[in-house]
């Protein structure tokens, strides 16, 4: 038990943060700690979820990306155009159309950093720009609501009458996040890849003379978070019903804050799919009860901002410190 919470110490302080934010907003709040409002905030939270995975890859080997929020919007409006020009498609050409944009806007950035050496958050916030000023400049921000009828209609995977009459459900985006984040932890930790992305992050003159291929590492974290990027930009309008130009700007910073949270480090060589989803979740629970508080949303970053420091904080103590009981005889049992 003990080199289990050791070895987990980021995930368990992020647990013990979670549930001591929701047993406090419980109290405050007369409709957060109900099972609707868990299952609304699984499905708002699935499209962070998506692009946090991705991330999370990214991060593992050593780069830092900002520019997938934006990426995701190119995505989004580039599929709503060619979608209209093959007569609407389908879910299967939606994904491998958005999937395949994502993709190579992820190997833009792999190129740029790989061939010119450039720093990846340089590089990232160039493309950052060049992304959104393309988009918003073509689209003169115009919004796309004419969307085929399986794009824009609700898929609900399960639901269920309350006894107040209210309804419980889980829709498609949850479906597609559990499908991203398990094939995201398939990919770190059940492949050769995961392990020279890990190794490469980590150590990367060391990764080299080992003989790691450096340029694939960094096509591969960068693709995939393309990849998923492009995923969770379809499923962000497939949730929104319209494809807004400026709808994902933002996104990117909440979402690099959840990874870093989770306990994914900077400098590569670390981070897991759990830390990484209970820090999107973490987010996603503060803000929903400080809305349901009635809190002004000018105030919510500088409270996250404050929630987000005590847990990283946490997630650096050791956890003996959190729990005197581990370190005692025989608390390993």
């Amino acid at each position: 038990m003990r080199s289990l919470i050791r070895t987990h110490a980021t995930e368990f302080s992020l647990l013990a943060v979670i549930v001591a934010i929701s047993t406090v907003l419980s109290f405050a709040t007369a409709n957060f700690f109900s099972l609707g409002n868990a299952f609304d905030l699984l499905n708002i939270s699935a499209v962070n979820i998506i692009f946090a995975v991705g991330l999370l890859v990214v991060l593992i080997a050593g780069g830092i990306d900002i520019s997938f929020a934006v990426a995701a919007s190119v995505v989004q409006y580039c599929t709503a155009i060619a979608l209209g020009w093959i007569g609407g498609g389908g879910w299967v050409s939606g994904l491998l159309i958005a999937g395949s944009l994502g993709i190579l806007l992820g190997c833009v950035n792999a190129f740029l950093i790989h061939r010119f050496r450039i720093i990846s958050i340089v590089a990232t916030i160039s493309t950052f720009n060049i992304y959104f000023g393309l988009l918003m400049f073509f689209t003169r921000g115009v919004s796309i609501y004419n969307l085929p009828d399986w794009l824009t209609g609700r898929v609900i995977l399960f639901e269920h009458e309350m006894p107040d009459g209210t309804w419980i459900e889980i829709t498609l985006p949850v479906l597609v996040m559990v499908i991203c984040v398990v094939a995201t932890w398939a990919l770190i930790t059940r492949t050769t890849i995961g392990r020279q992305l890990y190794a490469f992050g980590d150590n990367p003159e060391g990764a080299r003379r080992f003989g790691i291929n450096i340029g694939a590492m960094q096509f591969i974290a960068f693709g995939w978070l393309g990849l998923m990027a492009g995923i969770g930009g379809l499923i962000q309008a497939h949730y929104a019903q319209e494809v807004v130009p400026n709808a994902l700007y933002g996104r990117e910073l909440d979402v690099l804050a959840a990874v870093v949270l989770g306990g994914a480090r900077l400098g590569g060589g670390k981070g897991s799919v759990l830390g990484c989803v209970l820090g999107v979740l973490l987010i996603s629970i503060t803000q929903n009860g400080l809305n349901l508080m009635g809190v002004s949303p000018f105030a919510f970053k500088m409270i996250v901002g404050a929630i987000i420091l005590i847990a990283i904080t946490l997630s650096n103590t050791r956890i003996e410190r959190l729990l005197p009981f581990v370190g005692q005889k025989g608390g390993g049992r």
